[in-house]
Parts: C-alpha cells; sequence; structure tokens
C-alpha cells in the first residue's frame, strides 16, 4: 500500500518478492546448509592419513606373508618360477609385415579361415559412414536395462590380461578384438554357433598391446599398437603389416582423418608423433615435445580433427597438430585440477564439448584403485550418447557402471552368475545396444 506511485507490474514485482522471500525463510535453508557443513566435518575428520614408514632403525622384524615366502599354507616351500614365463614360450615376433597366421593355424585351419572370412564379408557389407544416434535419457536408460550377459557371452579370448579392445561397427555380427599384455591379439566372433570356433589368437607384437580401432574408413583394417609397432592387420590381404617403429615405447594412438590415413601417436616417454600411411617406411613423420613427462592416451576432437587431447601424469592438455614442431609447443588448453597420474582422457563423440578422465586421485567419487595386477580403467564414451559414459568399478558385486556427465550413476552392468572379475577394459558398439568387458584374466564379457 505504500508504494502506490510504482506501476502495476512493479507492484506485482515487489510482492513475488516478498512471498518469495517468506516461502524460503520457511524452509530453513540455512539450518539445514549448517548441518550439511557439519556432517561433511564430521566425515572429513575421520580420514586418516597414510602412515609414514618408520625409519630401519626403529622398525621391528617385518611380517611377510606365506605368498610372498612363496610357501604352501603347509609350510611346504613353492617351486620357483621363471621371471618371465611369456619371454620364454614364445619366439620374437620379427619386424615388417606378418601373415596372419594364427596361434593353432596347424589345428584349426578351417576354422580359422572361416573366421577371416566372416570379418572380411561384414567389412564389405557395412556402411562407412554410421549415424550417431542422440536418444533421450529415458530411453537410454531403457536400453541399458535391456541389456543381459549370457553364460555363452563369456569367453577367455587372450592367454593374459587384457590391454585394449576393438568392437567391429558390424550390426549382422558381434566381432570383437582384444589385445593383451603378452602381444596377442585375440578374434572372437560372439555369435557364433559352436563356442570352439568363435576365436582364434593371433601373436603380430611382443610387448602388451596398449590400444587397438578397426579402421572407421576400412573395418576390414584392425590398427593395433605395441611398444615398438603400430601395425595394420588387413583381412583382405591376410597381413598384420607394419605402418611405425619406433625405439621409443608408444602407448597410444588415434586417427587424425576420417580416412584413417593420418594418425598421432603417444609415447611414454612424453613426446607424441604423426604418423602418415601413405609415405614409405616405418618413420614418423614429426616427433613433437609437449612438455608431458609421460602420455597415455591421445585422442583426436570428433569434428575440429586439428585438435587432440593428450593425457599422462597430472597432464592433461588438448594441441593443435597444425603448429606442432620438435620442441617448444604450448597446448591451446589445459584441464587442471588432477593431482596424481591420469590414465586417459576423451573427447565426447558427437561435438567433442566434453572431456571425460579418469585420475587416481578418484575424483570420480569412484574407487578405481586397481593395483598392479589389473589394466588401469578408462571411462569411455557410449558412440551412441553424447553425455553418457562407461568405466569399470572395484564395487562388489563386480560390475560396469554407466555415468552421465553430471556425475550421475545411470546403470551398472552385473550378473552374479557369470561376472565375477572387474573389467577394466569396456568397449561400446557404435550403433547397437552392445558393451563388452576384458578382464585380467583375458576373459571377455558380452552385454
Amino acid at each position: 500500500d505504500g508504494y502506490s506511485q510504482l506501476s502495476a507490474y512493479e507492484r506485482k514485482r515487489l510482492k513475488n518478492i516478498t512471498e518469495n522471500a517468506k516461502f524460503f525463510a520457511a524452509l530453513k535453508l540455512h539450518e539445514s546448509a549448517a548441518r550439511l557443513h557439519q556432517i561433511a566435518t564430521k566425515r572429513q575428520s575421520h580420514v586418516t592419513k597414510r602412515a609414514k614408514p618408520k625409519k630401519a632403525e626403529d622398525e621391528t622384524v617385518r611380517r611377510r606373508s606365506m605368498r610372498l615366502q612363496r610357501v604352501e599354507p603347509s609350510g611346504i616351500p613353492m617351486p620357483e618360477m621363471p621371471a618371465q614365463p611369456e619371454a620364454e614360450e614364445y619366439p620374437q615376433v620379427p619386424a615388417g609385415p606378418l601373415p596372419m597366421v594364427p596361434e593353432d593355424q596347424m589345428e584349426n585351419s578351417k576354422l580359422t579361415e572361416d573366421l577371416l572370412t566372416t570379418w572380411m564379408r561384414i567389412s564389405e557389407v557395412l556402411l562407412v559412414t554410421i549415424t550417431k544416434v542422440l536418444l533421450m535419457l529415458s530411453r537410454y536408460q531403457d536400453s541399458l536395462n535391456s541389456m543381459v550377459l549370457r553364460e555363452d557371452n563369456i569367453k577367455k579370448v587372450v592367454k593374459y590380461r587384457v590391454c585394449s579392445m576393438a568392437l567391429h561397427p558390424s550390426e549382422s555380427i558381434i566381432f570383437v578384438a582384444a589385445g593383451d599384455k603378452s602381444g596377442q591379439i585375440g578374434l572372437w566372433n560372439v555369435v557364433s554357433c559352436s563356442k570352439s570356433e568363435g576365436a582364434h589368437v593371433f601373436i603380430p607384437h611382443n610387448y602388451p598391446v596398449s590400444c587397438m580401432h578397426f579402421s572407421p574408413f576400412n573395418p576390414a583394417q584392425l590398427l593395433s599398437l605395441s611398444n615398438d609397432t603400430l601395425r595394420c592387420g588387413d583381412v583382405t590381404k591376410a597381413v598384420f603389416d607394419e605402418i611405425c617403429r619406433s625405439e621409443q615405447s608408444l602407448s597410444s594412438f588415434d586417427f587424425l582423418e576420417d580416412n584413417a590415413s593420418t594418425a598421432i601417436v603417444g609415447h611414454w616417454d612424453g613426446d607424441v608423433a604423426v604418423v602418415d600411411r601413405r609415405t614409405p617406411g616405418t618413420s614418423s613423420e614429426l616427433s613433437a615435445d609437449i612438455g608431458f613427462k609421460r602420455t597415455r592416451t591421445v585422442h583426436v576432437h570428433p569434428v575440429n580433427k586439428q585438435y587432440f587431447i593428450a593425457a599422462g601424469s597430472t597432464d592433461v592438455c588438448i594441441y593443435d597438430v597444425r603448429y606442432l614442431k620438435s620442441k617448444g609447443n604450448k597446448p591451446v588448453s589445459s584441464l587442471k585440477g588432477h593431482t596424481k597420474s591420469v590414465a586417459s582422457a576423451y573427447f565426447s563423440p558427437v561435438t567433442g564439448n566434453r572431456v571425460v578422465t579418469v585420475c587416481a586421485d578418484d575424483k570420480l567419487r569412484h574407487n578405481n584403485n586397481t593395483g598392479r595386477w589389473l589394466t588401469r580403467f578408462r571411462a569411455i564414451w557410449d558412440p551412441k550418447q553424447e553425455d553418457c559414459f562407461v568405466v569399470g568399478s572395484m564395487a562388489r558385486p563386480r560390475q560396469i557402471e554407466v555415468f552421465q556427465d553430471t556425475g550421475k550413476l545411470l546403470h551398472s552392468f552385473y550378473n552374479l552368475d557369470y561376472l565375477g572379475s572387474v573389467c577394466s577394459i569396456n568397449v561400446v558398439h557404435p550403433s547397437k545396444n552392445i558393451l563388452v568387458g576384458g578382464n585380467s584374466s583375458g576373459r571377455l564379457h558380452v552385454f
């Protein structure tokens, strides 16, 4: 009543402000905030820091587990194991092109031929360009809930720990490639009628296969990277050809162009290199020092392919490949805040406007402390969904989790009967509701 000189609009506005103030006062938000602060403070007080190790002179006799003493529970010493069994078991893979002959060629040559013929056939009929469909979140969650794990969809595909996987984009057949820590690549036709016919192992590398991709331009080609080589397994030629060989240890790669003719390659010592498949020889076109102590993953922006993101140590930076030089490279953007080593960083699949990283500081509020016996987790985007990603989990029961970019847990893939191990490496089909998880014993699980 005291504001008669104001317009009707301004009087209504003041009335709304007054009513809103009374409403929020009734909620007593300040009291709720105080209670939350008190709870958070109390929780933090219970967190204990890891105790510093005692000095040698103060240290009592250290207990050693029977496992470390190599003693069975009965007290009988265990026999000594060879330090590197895989080095003795497998001959060294030579440089240069390798015939696409599996480890068990003599016993199953016809079955192997059938597997490679299947790979060739599904690559011929596949459309190279895959349309990415963005689903409404509710429909997306429904699709996740519909995915199940059956006993027939579990198989030991490689002998040792899975370090990388690739899923063929075919919509008619589930065709998976898995690379392990010894250099093996297993190819698995999941829908094969006979479990014995489904998978075959090839050995194109001497070291862990840390990164694999089917070519987006020609899925009859599978590119795989190990410490010393980047190879292209071409099923039409039945050869694992050598694209790049380096004395520096290679860690990861990604294609710089849709035709997959050039790639950016990361090195464990921190450098990156540009590789052009069209030039003769196995040397890179350019080696660039980007200031990293270690580069674990590289990933190219899905739209503006001149940009790539590199992750290593505590660094996550975006660079422009057009301005790379041997020394003095500056990032166009740096993603700060990581306090421990970063295992991976990937752009979101459609716009590239988001980046998901996995770091040992557990900032996902997620237990990703895998220890030394498991492959480190890598959070990967679902190619069909711009804002949702998949990551392994240490939770029990063992599971694979799907998060929204807000941090909301959307779904947990688990099966009490058939999934009893941690799946560190996962891959999602670009157009079908298919998820494959790989564990530390070489076993794949297909939801």
